[in-house]
Order: C-alpha cells, then sequence, then structure tokens
C-alpha cells in the first residue's frame, strides 16, 4: 500500500537550544509536546498515537509510555523507536501507516535530551567511546569522530575530495544559521576559519563537528483528509523510504556510498518524483563528510563530485539545492537522536512559507533524510504542500 498523500504534518514545536539549565530530558519532551498542540491548536486529548525516542542521559525501559504517563494521555497506538538520527523521519513513516490502517487518528512523534547539561565529560566521552564494535572497534579507542574520519578520508581518496570543500559545507550551513533567530552559532565563519580550527580527528577540525547541545522538537501527525481542520496548510507525506545496511562501521560495505541510495529512491518511486524536482533539503549533517555523500546518494550530483556541488554554491539560499536552511547539526544544535526532529520542522516552516529571512522562493517540495550510526540506517521523506507538483 502507497502512502503518497494519505498523511500530512499539522503541528510542530521546537523548544529552545542550546545550554538550557534546570530543565531535563522528559521537561523538554513534554515542552516540545505542548508547543506542537498549541501550533495545531490540538487539546492533547486527541492524541491517540504517540512516537518517542529515548533519551541518552535519561535512559528509560519504556519511553514513550513515560511520556504518555507524565503528559497524562493514554495513546492507543504507541512505540519508541531507535535508529540514531534516522529515529524521528522513520517515526513519521510509521505513523503515516498507522493512520493508513485505521490504528489511530492523531500521532504526536517527540524527542529531547539534554546532552549539553546532563552529561558529565567523563560520561560523554564514554558515550562516544561505546558504540563500536566490542571485538573489532572498541579495543582500539574508535571513537565517533574518528569513524566518520575514516568516511572523509576515504572520500578524499576515492574522489579527491578538498578539505576546503568539506569546510564549505560548515560555512553554508552557518551562514542559514545567521538568519535563523534560534540557531545556536549565529556568527558568520569562513574556511579558513575551519581549517584553522583545534584537528578533532584527522582530517576533521573542530568546524567540520556538529555541536552538542540540549533541546527538543515535536511533531503532529493526522490523516490528509482531516488536514484543513487544522490553523496551518498541511504538509504532505509525499514519499517515505528507508535502508540499512550494517550495524558497525568496520562491516560496512562503503564508506563512501551508503544505503541513502536505497532509502531515497524508495521515497521517490513512493512520491513518483526525482531528485530534480526537489527545491530544498534538509540533511543530516552530523560531520561535513556526510553531506557530500548524501548528496551524491540521493541524487542530487554525480558521486564524488559533492565537494565540487557544495563548493560552487549549489547548497546556499538562493543555489539549485538549499539545504539545512535552518543551520543543521552543525550550527543550529544537535541534542542527539533528537537533532533530526528540528531539520523536520524547518521543512514544514519552509513549506508553509514561514521561514522569514531563509525562505527558499516556490519552495513545494522539500527532501529530508536522517541517518544513524556511522552510515548505518537511514530514512528519506519527501514532502509537498496541497498544491505540490506531485
Amino acid at each position: 500500500m502507497s502512502l503518497r498523500g494519505a498523511a500530512a504534518i499539522v503541528g510542530i514545536g521546537d523548544t529552545a537550544v542550546g545550554k538550557l539549565p534546570g530543565w531535563t530530558a522528559t521537561g523538554l519532551t513534554v515542552e516540545a509536546a505542548r508547543l506542537a498542540l498549541a501550533d495545531a491548536a490540538l487539546d492533547k486529548s486527541a492524541i491517540d498515537g504517540l512516537v518517542t525516542c529515548d533519551s541518552m542521559v535519561e535512559p528509560h525501559m519504556y519511553h514513550a509510555e513515560l511520556i504518555a504517563q507524565t503528559m497524562r494521555i493514554r495513546p492507543r497506538w504507541c512505540m519508541t523507536l531507535s535508529a540514531g538520527g534516522a529515529t524521528n523521519f522513520a517515526a513519521v513513516h510509521h505513523a503515516a501507516a498507522a493512520i493508513a490502517t485505521g490504528q489511530c487518528t492523531t500521532v504526536l512523534i517527540v524527542s529531547a535530551d539534554v546532552l549539553r547539561t546532563g552529561l558529565t565529560p567523563e560520561r560523554a566521552q564514554a558515550q562516544m567511546s561505546s558504540t563500536g564494535d566490542p571485538d573489532f572497534e572498541a579495543p582500539y579507542g574508535l571513537p565517533v569522530p574518528g569513524s566518520y574520519a575514516l568516511v572523509a578520508r576515504a572520500h578524499m581518496h576515492a574522489y579527491g575530495t578538498t578539505a576546503e570543500q568539506l569546510a564549505r559545507v560548515a560555512v553554508t550551513t552557518r551562514a542559514h544559521a545567521a538568519l535563523n533567530p534560534a540557531a545556536e552559532k549565529r556568527t558568520p565563519i569562513t574556511v579558513d576559519d575551519v581549517l584553522a580550527s583545534r584537528m578533532i580527528a584527522d582530517p576533521l577540525h573542530l568546524l567540520d563537528c556538529s555541536l552538542v547541545s540540549d533541546g527538543g522538537s515535536a511533531v503532529i501527525v493526522t490523516a490528509a483528509e482531516r488536514a484543513r481542520d487544522f490553523p496551518h496548510p498541511p504538509v504532505l507525506l509525499l514519499g517515505a523510504g528507508e535502508g540499512r545496511s550494517h550495524e558497525h562501521v568496520s562491516q560496512a560495505p562503503s564508506l563512501v556510498t551508503s544505503a541513502a541510495r536505497e532509502s531515497g529512491r524508495r521515497a521517490y518511486d513512493m512520491a513518483r518524483l526525482g531528485p530534480a524536482d526537489v527545491d530544498f533539503a534538509e540533511l543530516y549533517d552530523c560531520f561535513t563528510p556526510v553531506v557530500l555523500v548524501e548528496l551524491e546518494d540521493l541524487g542530487f550530483c554525480p558521486k564524488g563530485e559533492g565537494g565540487p556541488f557544495v563548493a560552487d554554491g549549489h547548497t546556499a539560499l538562493g543555489g539549485s539545492l538549499p539545504t539545512n536552511t535552518h543551520g543543521g547539526l552543525l550550527s543550529h544544535a544537535h541534542p542527539g537522536n533528537p537533532g533530526s526532529m528540528f531539520a523536520l520542522t524547518e521543512a514544514v516552516r519552509q513549506l508553509r512559507g514561514d521561514a522569514g529571512e531563509r525562505q527558499v522562493r516556490r519552495a513545494e517540495i522539500g527532501l529530508v533524510h536522517g541517518q544513524g550510526g556511522i552510515l548505518s540506517s537511514h530514512c528519506t521523506l519527501v514532502l509537498g504542500r496541497e498544491v505540490a507538483r506531485s
């Protein structure tokens, strides 16, 4: 069964981001939910579906049930998902399927965490070093930035990608964040600034790496035929696709090609659209080389040409594919798995025409893509307005 046009996003909510002392992960989750309900002019009693992503700082065995209990709601369809940065987009995919099959009518998808204030440096270091394969990676001390440095080096070796091209990803994203009052980092940077920043894992500098933040975000999804009953223009789910290739980076079939190829193809097929139809993209940008791999695998440029594509200005506002228009994980915020949700709420704002100074002209079709692990788990969504070219 195709989900094309079956569901729509009718409410969004973002908390403040950055360093938020006094907030817990659960508190921010409920706050994001409250903001999304207010945006949709909806009472919490209308929520009969709930999807959450567990907190790294405050892990719970039954996280979705905990949030339902805290909010005093009793959804009939409830689940906690875990797919890293792909979690929130996979949640939209699952929510649309649940709505289309009559399991529920109105789904709240919400996640938040307090990585900035909730983790001690020691615990943060332990978290960054605990994701590797226990036999082939962890004994050698391979942390998350080191894993993505392997991706960068592989891309450089295969295609001649330069450190300057990687830096251009961060520079462009920061320029977009400068137009976003909600972004954590808004001071413009240059390629020289990126290359002069502290080396984290060769060839990745500090400004090639995403932020560590507190924050949370939420969306409300309902059936498309009900969407006109809400205050804002609905944003339709036109296509969704998922793809997975491995768990640990030592077992990855490739470091320069990812399962984004499969997730993107499936999303395009459902939407009956292709890369040329997309007006803007919100891509997971935990580290700068990831953006190049995603741009290529999602069909926006040929394999190996991600570096020149960014360097030539295509991903900037006014370019052929404005990308990460809110500032992304590199400059807006990155509270862990919830970070990708901000890309989704940004896409909704763009399609509503509510993005202010960073509004993409004639934005009718948007693509959002998230990945979890080290290029491991992928989900792509194609979104559109009611008058989209679908």
